[in-house]
């Protein structure tokens, strides 16, 4: 079975303000993300692509355009299921004022449980998510062989939940899983098993360097951010 190249967006507008953007419109790359979106196409040089699927969602949109410029006919597809979870009410407030919320902690700690009001659970993005890769699976199969690649450009939770499914994690355990903007996740699909061959890739190791406190992250220190975070500076 092919191949799935997993870019999480490049870093936007609402990442570097700290905001949950959910499907707010008009939430773009900001200087540093469309730097990020225009190293993707080096990045991935060495990758023969037979296909790219993107979030509808303005931000993706504009991570995978410097690739699709580079690879004149790369086959380009829109699907929702790969957009961002619906945080419903949650969407367009800062993260430092959601992790007071009563849910941040459900989320957090049982996100199987967890919904979002006026959106949708956290278990229902994930069975799309996977729905939807395994349908591009198939398909990319049926036209150009098993041993295919193929790049879906998407949003940090929607990565996360994918990797959980590919390495067997119950749901409960995916805030474990971080990815920064523009990385790259590769999942190598067999017939009895997935296999996790890159997890949150860029090539900058800033990302490690712990972060001033000043500058450090809203939330607890051992929570996941909701949504994926802005990554190094």
């Amino acid at each position: 079975m092919p191949t799935l190249i997993l870019v999480r967006h490049g870093r936007s507008t609402a990442n570097t303000g700290g905001v949950l953007a959910g499907w707010t419109p008009g939430i773009a790359l900001d200087e540093h993300g469309t730097a990020q979106a225009a190293a993707l196409p080096d990045r991935l040089a060495q990758v023969p692509l037979a296909a790219a699927v993107t979030s509808p969602l303005q931000r993706c949109r504009e991570t995978l355009a410097p690739l699709l410029a580079a690879r004149p006919g790369l086959p380009l597809h829109t699907d929702e299921r790969v957009g961002e979870c619906h945080y419903g009410d949650w969407s367009g407030r800062t993260i430092a004022e959601l992790t007071g919320e009563p849910l941040w902690e459900v989320v957090q700690r049982h996100p199987s449980s967890a919904a979002f009001p006026g959106g949708e659970s956290v278990r229902a993005m994930q069975a799309r998510a996977v729905d939807a890769v395994r349908d591009w699976n198939e398909r990319v199969e049926a036209e150009h062989g098993h041993d295919a690649c193929y790049v879906v450009c998407t949003h940090g939770d929607i990565i996360k939940s994918l990797v959980a499914d590919a390495l067997g994690l119950h749901l409960d355990l995916f805030q474990r899983i971080a990815v920064d903007p523009c990385s790259v996740t590769a999942i190598r699909y067999t017939r009895l098993r997935p296999f996790l061959v890159r997890l949150g890739d860029t090539g900058d190791l800033r990302g490690l360097v712990p972060p001033e406190e000043a500058t450090a992250q809203a939330g607890p220190e051992a929570d996941g951010v909701v949504g994926g975070g802005a990554g190094a500076p």
